[in-house]
């Protein structure tokens, strides 16, 4: 079993980085962020959960690599994501003494590493930043490509910047700590991969799912890599999403209102709700005659077999009715012209944007949790 360090590039010209993969990457980061700094400081932004795990790795590379840091360790969860705590992070940044040209580095899920990135594209008009993302579904999807933001009341995500990072360090040896829920809830965004362009890595992860799930380094770094150069390769063709970048939200539309549905809880976790959302959106597909009805069904079985919802059925609690859940639809950020939009499919790994979806299907499908 290798656990060689693998790169990935970002091209985006001068706002290129790389993403670093491999096992051991927490321990080393004082040597890689080192040649990123003006001078030899940074902040580390984390939260509760990961300090106690991976703060202290950390700090003693910082340490070892001659790097002095402040740390401000912030509350779990993604009620964090928040204008609140955007406004207690910024505060402590300048209050901390960053400068432009200076570092902050995210150390945490998507939550740290979305709110860290807003923070410092606002902070004095622009700041470095790095990720150290330590959950699957943010070394595969939010550390990478610079979207950066808080959810409001109205919805996720709603309130944010592109910030690009200047270096994503990808420790697979921190997804060991993870309890499998959140591991799943990552994987979600890794199978989303294969659906929307790329059918090979989907027969790939049927055929390794029990690998990545007992923990196989070798396995896991093929996946993440293989996830975030499907990614880069995305974004340095639409950096700010204005054409293809759009197919990376495969399912997300319907779960960003299943998240909402559920008060952003642990009712249904981010991944959770991708998965759902990406089960009913080859559904929706198959109903509307783009794809065949066998590649929804194999969809679905694919993330049941992992352990991830795929029905509206699978949601714990009361739903919203289907009027109330296309409304909260509604509040998603790529609307136009008040019309949703949708990614849907016409098979397993060919995925296509559009806002031309029949209301009726749409109210249809959405209407499996109804009460009779």
């Amino acid at each position: 079993m290798s656990d060689a360090i693998r790169k990935v590039a970002v091209d985006l010209g001068d706002r290129g980085y790389d993403i670093l993969v491999g096992a051991g990457l927490i321990a080393d980061a004082g040597k890689h962020l080192k040649p990123l700094l003006r001078r030899a400081r940074l902040a580390i932004v984390t939260d509760e959960t990961v300090a106690h795990i991976h703060l202290q790795i950390l700090q003693k590379s910082l340490d070892a690599a001659g790097i002095h840091h402040d740390t401000i360790v912030l509350p779990a969860g993604e009620s964090t994501k928040s204008f609140a705590q955007l406004e207690k992070l910024t505060e402590w940044l300048l209050e901390t003494g960053i400068e432009r040209g200076d570092l902050v580095v995210a150390l945490g899920g998507g939550v740290i590493g979305d709110l860290t990135g807003f923070a410092a594209a606002i902070l004095r008009r622009g700041v470095d930043f790095a990720q150290i993302p330590t959950t699957l579904l943010s070394q595969v999807d939010s550390s990478v490509g610079g979207k950066t933001g808080i959810n409001t009341r109205q919805g996720k995500n709603l309130a944010g910047a592109f910030h690009q990072p200047r270096l994503v360090l990808a420790d697979v040896a921190a997804l060991e700590t993870l309890p499998m829920r959140e591991f799943l809830a990552g994987y979600a965004e890794v199978v989303k991969y294969g659906l929307i362009g790329d059918r090979a890595f989907f027969d790939w992860l049927e055929e390794n799912l029990d690998r990545l799930k007992e923990g196989d380094r070798e396995a896991r770094i093929h996946a993440i890599v293989m996830s975030c150069e499907a990614k880069a390769a995305t974004v340095a063709a639409d950096e700010r999403e204005s054409g293809v970048r759009a197919l990376l939200n495969l399912g997300h539309t319907f779960g960003h209102a299943l998240e909402a549905a559920t008060g952003f809880s642990q009712r249904l976790v981010h991944g959770e709700g991708v998965a759902v959302g990406m089960a009913l959106a080859f559904e929706l597909s198959a109903r509307l005659g783009f794809c065949a009805g066998q590649d929804a069904v194999r969809v679905r079985q694919h993330l049941t077999r992992a352990g991830l919802p795929a029905r509206l059925a699978d949601v714990p609690g009361k739903l919203p009715d289907a009027d109330a859940l296309i409304a909260l639809m509604g509040q998603d950020k790529k609307v136009q012209d008040g019309k949703l939009t949708f990614i849907l499919a016409r098979t397993i790994g060919e995925a296509f944007i559009t806002r031309d979806v029949d209301p009726g299907a749409l109210r249809t499908l959405l209407r499996e949790r109804e009460p009779a």
